[in-house]
């Protein structure tokens, strides 16, 4: 089977990078998958093909984020190499921050359809669940039903792929109900990396409390500033303040305002862009993962990776959080988004408590195993199957 997966790929710094890189990477151990067609956006430098069976992989640079000429450029490339089937490794803002450009390419499944390719649409978030205001879309209501017109539209097109995989059931009832669809599936996220063994022990010195992510919409950083800032008024505990990652598109400049007001806080960290071979680090050394968010927009990739890494969280109890950890068996200790305090009494709960944080991130790691990326490309690789055999069905009954 050749494979094309459409998807931003490292070293772009375009949304769901990280998550196209292991779709790839895992794709190509898959003995049924004879060649992947990487269809992917434009970097000044090489794609970090960095893993086995990488010769499996034909890249074909054609888009680039915010261009009016994607849905031409992709689907050109695609009807081109002529691929038995079409993964969209899709979000609303895939293609762009700008209106025009975002709508444009997120009509490139519906265009693949009419030309008679195998397709499925990975939608890591909807319309329907998304909080604009605190996504930083808009904060005028008649904007908002403008938003919501158009998503409703742009929705119906992506539907008119032979599949939408959501990560959330929740998302598969909301999206049937309101569509009337019967071609939306449940397909996890999924955990990128899991180390055979896992090690719970902290390393030596300060205990890191860390955040990872694009900062400044819906994801705010000061909460837990002040939180550990409380911590440490009233323990001796050496703590240190990692904030991994950069602006989200709708926020620049955040994270220096951040080190502004804060710039008299001692032991705080801005890392900037983690790179992907930086991750594991990261995250080994943190003592805990932390959350400080105000609304969700999608299933966590943060919380999948902090499961695979063997780690203990404090996130916020709501939305997508919240489903993750009755449907996937992922633990955390909750705090309420909008008092530091109950932030600080969650991050010591886990800090003052080592086996507590262990029992933690035992099930959060024992959560990432029983989803791991592997088990996730195999269902997609199952759907296409399933899609070719309706296909030959239709064809056959029609001949007869």
């Amino acid at each position: 089977m050749k494979i094309a997966v459409v998807t931003s790929f490292p070293p772009s710094k375009v949304t769901l990078n990280e998550y196209g890189y292991h779709l790839v990477k895992n794709f190509v151990q898959k003995h049924e998958v004879s060649e992947l067609l990487l269809v992917t956006d434009k970097t000044a430098d090489p794609k970090q093909l960095d893993f086995d069976k990488s010769e499996k992989v034909k890249v074909r640079e054609c888009w680039s984020f915010n261009s009016y000429a994607n849905l031409f450029t992709i689907v050109r490339t695609i009807l081109k190499e002529k691929p038995d089937a079409v993964l969209l490794n899709l979000q609303f803002v895939k293609f762009g921050d700008k209106k025009i450009p975002a709508a444009l390419g997120l009509l490139i499944p519906m265009f693949l359809k009419i030309f008679g390719c195998n397709t499925i649409v990975l939608l890591h978030n909807i319309l329907e669940q998304v909080d604009l205001e605190s996504a930083g879309f808009t904060k005028n209501k008649w904007v908002e039903k403008i938003y919501n017109f158009i998503g409703t539209n742009l929705t119906r097109c992506l539907l008119q792929s032979d599949r939408v995989a959501v990560t959330i059931s929740k998302y598969v009832d909301v999206l049937s109900a309101k569509y009337k669809a019967d071609n939306v599936v449940l397909i996890p996220h999924g955990s990128f990396e899991a180390p055979e063994a896992a090690n719970f022990d902290l390393p030596a010195g300060p205990k890191k409390v860390m955040a990872f992510g694009k900062f400044g919409t819906y994801k705010k950083v000061e909460i837990m500033i002040e939180a550990v800032e409380q911590i440490r008024k009233h323990s001796d505990e050496e703590i240190e303040i990692v904030i991994a990652g950069t602006d989200s598109p709708n926020t620049p400049g955040y994270l220096q305002s951040v080190k502004e007001k804060y710039a008299h806080v001692p032991g705080i960290v801005f890392t900037g862009y983690v790179e992907e071979n930086q991750v594991a680090q990261i995250f080994n050394e943190s003592a805990v993962v932390v959350f400080p968010y105000t609304s969700t927009t999608g299933s966590s990739g943060v919380l999948h990776q902090a499961g695979s890494y063997g780690k203990a969280v404090v996130m916020p109890d709501l939305g997508d959080l919240n489903l993750l950890v009755h449907e996937e068996g992922y633990r955390g200790e909750f705090f309420n988004p909008e008092c530091a305090g109950s932030l600080a009494d969650a991050i010591s709960c886990i800090l003052n408590d080592d086996q507590y944080r262990r029992s933690i991130a035992q099930a959060n790691y024992k959560a990432a195993c029983a989803l791991s990326m592997d088990k996730i490309v195999s269902m997609y690789l199952n759907r296409f199957e399933e899609i070719e055999m309706q296909k030959t069905t239709k064809l056959l009954v029609r001949n007869v």
